[in-house]
């Protein structure tokens, strides 16, 4: 196989076959007595043999040649994951007894390795792999028997990191634990354990957050660009930092100030808080929420006021029939365009929301000016006309669409614009168990292909076939590309596939990505 990285085309040159999770914080402090010298070394170095295994916990080998691909008869899968945030700090009362155990152990594992200047990353025993990641003064402890890379539980645990900090920043961890090393964490994050537990359903099957990028919602260049001219603010807004709108819980458009950039992490945290029960469910129509964005700035608060514009599922537009907008969206959904919402957000509404994150405390004149925006969009039609694609599920696509044969599924990621785009999962996953099943053989495919668990190196294509489908990953300079296909097509009808996907999205760039929004 050839690969053009300029052009981002595949060539095919011949047919060469080639659960629950749960989660502890807990202070990084320990009072456990750490036996003697003897005792940890050979804890150490029983756990170090632990360490050493090449092989990838799933069973698929990697690629050691770049281009080549592996045949994979089967890959076991546990069904029914799901991530429970169950202790932090210590314990107390009832809790005493077997999480308290839990966390001692966790402790005196950690503690015999920080002796020796050394960090434990995980421990695997069997299917089961215990994942640890040091972010002083706590440490998060993550058990799993899912089968998935340990870079991705990795994630998890960085993600719920940055949320926990999100809410009480990194000076305030450490100054607290400076002063007293047993303090009980729960009494800060008392009342936010919403906000951790719709991270954790988030994690679960959100690619964007797999992926490092952002997904935007489908939607027409004219009249995202309209929108986005609306939420431009005036030269007197003059610590607004960032302008977002958001629907079907993606981002429609955003905007900075010219100097700033977002980190997507920064961005998932502002999603996932502002789609937390908390703040959904709220009957107020707007909120304001200090908020820590930690890749903007760990030490500090910015303020966000989230103003949700529409609740409904169905809006009936008031725009008359010769309004220019009206012909921007097509007035009858074909069937591929009606699909269910992400399952982190199939169990509550995703209402169109606006968001203003400001490093100001001039509340009175943000909440004037969204208002203000909101009835321009408002009189402008724009809110009716999106809300309507929304409920007619316009704004989702379906694999069929793009006319390959036996394509099922595909993620692809613009490298430029940290952006993926992916099309709704239908039969053969449209079932939650499938659904996971091929999530988790994306995220082996990026793993391999980044090499994020201590691989040899990074790859340029990952070929992987199992019983039920073939799935093969594929990077160049523009993009990353991760199909899903029927296990009985052949390698070439694979390559030609992805090569089919990436000109497809080519063409329809304009409509999947949020491209050249405006700045001020």
């Amino acid at each position: 196989m050839n690969l053009d990285l300029n052009e981002g085309i595949l060539i095919q040159e011949g047919d060469v076959e080639e659960e629950p999770e749960e989660i502890n914080v807990m202070p990084l402090e320990s009072d456990i007595d750490r036996g003697d010298e003897d005792s940890k070394k050979s804890l150490r170095d029983n756990l170090r043999k632990t360490l050493n295994h090449t092989i990838s916990r799933s069973g698929i080998p990697r690629s050691n040649l770049e281009g080549k691909a592996h045949d994979v008869d089967d890959v076991p899968f546990d069904a029914g994951n799901t991530l429970e945030l169950f202790a932090m700090a210590k314990p107390d009362g009832e809790e005493t007894g077997n999480v308290a155990a839990t966390i001692g152990i966790m402790q005196a594992l950690i503690s015999v390795f920080l002796d020796d200047k050394d960090k434990l990353r995980c421990i695997n025993a069997g299917r089961t792999r215990i994942t640890f990641v040091l972010r002083a003064p706590l440490y998060y402890v993550c058990s799993s028997s899912w089968g998935e890379p340990e870079s991705v539980t990795r994630s998890h645990l960085e993600y719920l990191h940055l949320q926990i900090l999100s809410i009480v920043t990194a000076a305030q961890l450490q100054r607290i634990f400076e002063r007293r090393t047993n303090f009980d964490l729960r009494r800060l994050l008392n009342g936010a354990e919403g906000f951790l537990s719709s991270l954790l359903d988030r994690l679960e099957f959100d690619l964007a957050m797999s992926t490092s990028s952002l997904q935007c919602l489908k939607l027409d260049p004219t009249l995202r660009k309209r929108a986005a001219e609306a939420l431009v603010p005036s030269s007197k807004m003059k610590d607004v930092l960032y302008i977002i709108l958001v629907a079907e819980g993606r981002v429609i458009t955003l905007i900075r100030p010219r100097k700033h950039s977002i980190h997507p992490a920064d961005i998932h945290i502002i999603l996932n808080t502002i789609h937390s029960p908390s703040i959904l469910n709220s009957p107020a129509s707007s909120s304001w929420i200090p908020l820590c964005l930690p890749k903007f700035n760990p030490a500090g608060f910015v303020n966000a006021y989230i103003s949700f514009l529409r609740r409904d599922s169905v809006v009936t537009p008031d725009v008359p029939t010769s309004s220019p907008l009206e012909s921007i969206i097509d007035p009858e959904p074909t069937p591929t365009q009606r699909s269910a919402a992400p399952p982190y957000l199939a169990h509550a509404p995703a209402p169109l929301a606006l968001v203003c994150v400001s490093g100001g405390g001039d509340f009175d004149s943000i909440r004037g000016w969204c208002d203000s925006v909101t009835e321009r969009l408002e009189q402008e039609g724009t809110l009716d006309i999106i809300s309507n694609a929304c409920s007619a599920r316009q704004t989702e696509y379906s694999v069929a669409d793009l006319g390959i044969p036996g394509l099922r599924h595909f993620v692809y990621k613009s490298r430029s614009q940290v952006q993926i785009t992916a099309p709704t999962f239908e039969d053969p996953y449209d079932s939650i168990d499938d659904h996971r099943r091929l999530f988790t053989l994306y995220q082996t495919l990026h793993d391999a292909i980044h090499a994020k668990s201590g691989q040899e190196g990074t790859l340029k294509l990952q070929y992987i076939r199992t019983e039920r489908e073939s799935v093969m990953g594929w990077i160049t300079q523009p993009f990353e590309l991760y199909i899903a296909l029927s296990p009985r097509l052949p390698k070439a009808a694979a390559v030609g596939a992805a090569n089919a996907v990436a000109r497809w999205v080519k063409k329809e760039e304009a409509r999947l990505f949020l491209k050249d929004a405006p700045v001020f």
